[in-house]
């Protein structure tokens, strides 16, 4: 697999995607979209991945960014339908990155600004850095936010912080990312990628099934009735009873109790 902006590397069970254009801060350009998606069908395919984890190469003079967004220097002359179809294909890999049937963790290690912020929101879990800066500054430059982030932030804040955040575009911290709700975790810079990895190896020690299920189920309850949510449970409940792992998962367990 040929990338030219990402490096991808597979440690045990989880997949590591390094977003990789130190030069620019990791900003975003057509090229690295590209790659994610090839990314994307690699980890998807293999079944010996069972989490992928996302973050941002550090530069030579060790500055950090998880991706600073939209290269703008990318841009170029389109019209209307040109551009709106550009825009329909990078909000293909965020919808990707959502839907995934494998968990994904964002290791925010520095600036995570627009659609580089936007692909943080789009992974399931999120780690930072306390002092990782997280925005959207797209009022300020006359733009607004795709990569289904609207919604995204609303489940995570609440609606009326999420108007703060982006009618102001004011940049937060890792830190006070933690206090609202918008990561799962912060943590000092230098233990990130220890904590990022400690979350994952716990995930990869439960069943593919039921975190993939269960993933489904919490993305179904968003859309549906209690009865309609109810019944799909049943139904995914019946799937991981019968399936051939059970019985080892359940003699693990007792084992473990012993």
């Amino acid at each position: 697999m040929e990338l030219e902006t990402v490096i991808y590397e597979k440690k045990n069970n989880i997949g590591l995607v390094t977003l990789n254009r130190p030069q620019v801060l990791n900003a975003m350009n057509h090229q690295m979209w590209q790659d994610l998606s090839r990314v994307l069908d690699n980890v998807e395919n293999d079944d010996g991945i069972k989490v992928m984890v996302i973050t941002g190469i550090t530069t030579e003079k060790g500055k950090k960014a998880f991706s600073t967004g939209a290269d703008l220097k990318d841009s170029k002359e389109r019209t209307v339908d040109e551009y709106r179809a550009y825009l329909k294909s990078l909000q293909g890999v965020s919808l990707r990155i959502i839907k995934f049937p494998k968990p994904t963790i964002a290791a925010i290690n520095g600036y995570a600004l627009g659609s580089g912020y936007e692909l943080a929101l789009a992974c399931d879990l999120r780690i930072a850095a306390n002092d990782a800066l997280i925005g959207s500054p797209e009022a300020r430059v006359s733009s607004t936010v795709t990569g289904g982030a609207t919604r995204l932030i609303i489940e995570l804040v609440g609606l009326g912080k999420a108007k703060e955040l982006l009618f102001t575009a004011e940049y937060i911290t890792g830190s006070e990312a933690e206090r609202i709700g918008l990561v799962n975790k912060a943590v000092p810079a230098d233990k990130l990628m220890a904590t990022t990895f400690e979350m994952a190896e716990k995930i990869v020690q439960n069943s593919n099934l039921s975190i993939r299920l269960i993933k489904n189920s919490l993305d179904i309850a968003r859309k549906c009735s209690p009865e309609e949510m109810m019944d799909y449970e049943v139904e995914a409940c019946l799937q991981t009873v019968f399936a051939p792992q059970r019985r080892e998962a359940l003699q693990r367990f007792e084992d473990r109790k012993k």
